[in-house]
């Protein structure tokens, strides 16, 4: 009967220990919740932030260029990254930008005519993947038209100060590329101009298929 009571206590209590750990771990882990959930945006943003988009290292751009462009570098950063693309990286693209002739600089693209870049570097990137390799470099995309003056063989009419324009390298000869960017805009990926030239290739999404 002792041994029977003893049980029956032994149990109560058990019971008893058990139910107070589950309610003290579950109090703690609340605690903790509503602590990182209240204690700060930050916590928020830890919890709920988006991925980030593709990052450009600033410390490989000129200084006093970034400086120059500070009111707009991150967003459009930010705007291409949107783009996901995989044989590109945003690095290109803003590098290509972050180029000098003499005294004048060139520029970002005005904000008007950012969304006019998106088909030449989409149809770039699907070049990339049919070749199975990654960009090379991007020589060259936006040119304002101060810089685009300075650039020798560069017509005053270019594509390129419209944004729809850009030259493009690959590691592989240059008419590799221009041949396969010609099959695959004569397929239907674009519709624009493709030059080939000794060191890179020229596509443009101007909306009229044009070759040299």
């Amino acid at each position: 009967m002792f041994d029977q009571h003893l049980s029956s206590s032994f149990s109560t209590d058990n019971q008893q220990f058990s139910l107070y750990t589950r309610r003290h771990a579950l109090g703690v882990m609340g605690m903790a919740t509503a602590a990182m959930l209240g204690s700060s945006s930050q916590a928020s943003a830890f919890l709920f932030r988006k991925p980030a988009n593709p990052t450009v290292n600033l410390n490989e751009l000129p200084e006093n260029w970034v400086e120059m462009q500070r009111s707009s570098l991150n967003s459009y950063i930010d705007y291409l990254g949107n783009l996901n693309l995989e044989k590109i990286t945003v690095q290109q693209v803003i590098s290509a930008h972050a180029k000098q002739k003499g005294s004048v600089w060139n520029t970002l693209p005005p904000k008007s005519i950012w969304k006019n870049v998106s088909a030449a570097l989409k149809s770039i990137d699907r070049i990339g993947k049919e070749m199975n390799m990654p960009v090379k470099e991007i020589v060259s995309v936006y040119r304002n038209p101060a810089y685009n003056a300075r650039c020798p063989g560069a017509k005053s009419s270019s594509w390129h100060q419209s944004n729809v324009a850009v030259d493009v390298t690959f590691p592989t000869h240059a008419s590799v590329v221009t041949r396969t960017a010609r099959s695959m805009r004569n397929c239907g990926l674009f519709r624009g101009g493709v030059g080939g030239y000794g060191g890179f290739t020229h596509i443009d999404t101007r909306g009229q298929n044009i070759d040299w």
